[in-house]
């Protein structure tokens, strides 16, 4: 599995040696950024989405614990890399992953990665088990992935998915749209007892939105908020199975 990550150390040469190690020995993690200090590091967290930072503790302007402060809401894993040993009890507190001393072991590196590693697959692994229909037990519901978790949603509330590749847009009534990395085929058996019906390789729609049907080979279906979506000859017999 592969983790991308970053590299927050206020010296050099310390950066030099771990992005050199984890180059050498532990080629799944992706380094896409160095930080020497708590601002650099800041900007860094905001700007990617990370797997993974190796934190030094303490830094100019700030401490690895003031900087983990100011993210707040807290997505990635973190191996903390100090000379000091009397900050573990810290670490563990602000839910490390793992604590390395330096001058760091690289069986210890390797350890550490690979633990993060086992944490993100077995994450991975639950996010995408939680779309899967015969998990969702709750009537009306369904759950959508997150970065940080998932959000649940009314069924009712869901107007149409749009595909778009490995991901689908999807429309709700209050105007807002959210994307997911699943397909269109994936929410279409999610829905299937749900009154949504596929209408076209692109849409799956909420027939229960639906308030005018516009003949043609395929025809099309107008929703209630206005949006026109074609339907393909081959979905058509399918749709108007709804209104006999």
């Amino acid at each position: 599995m592969k983790l991308t990550s970053i590299i927050v150390e206020d010296e050099e040469t310390s950066r030099e040696i771990l992005k050199n190690y984890l180059k050498k020995y532990c080629p799944n993690v992706t380094v896409l950024g160095e930080a020497a200090n708590v601002e650099e590091a800041l900007v860094l967290i905001r700007n990617n989405n990370l797997d993974l930072v190796f934190l030094d503790v303490e830094m100019p302007y700030g401490n690895a614990f003031d900087l983990l402060d100011k993210v707040g809401d807290i997505n990635f894993e973190t191996i903390f890399v100090t000379a000091y040993n009397h900050y573990a009890i810290d670490a563990l507190n602000a839910h490390a992953s793992y604590y390395l001393m330096k001058p760091i072991s690289i069986d210890e590196l390797i350890k550490a990665v690979d633990y993060v590693t086992e944490i993100k697959t077995k994450e991975d692994a639950l996010q995408d088990q939680i779309l899967v229909p015969k998990t969702n037990n709750i009537e009306g519901k369904i759950t959508i992935p997150q970065l940080d978790g998932f959000a649940i949603l009314n069924t009712t509330d869901i107007l149409y998915c749009k595909a778009d590749d490995n991901y689908t847009e999807i429309y709700l009534n209050n105007s807002k749209k959210k994307v997911v990395s699943k397909t269109l085929k994936y929410f279409e058996e999610a829905l299937v007892n749900s009154g949504f019906a596929r209408v076209h390789k692109s849409y799956l729609v909420n027939v229960n939105e639906v308030v005018k049907y516009i003949k043609g080979k395929g025809g099309s279906v107008m929703l209630s908020n206005g949006k026109q979506v074609m339907v393909s000859a081959s979905k058509k017999s399918q749709l108007l199975s709804y209104f006999k």
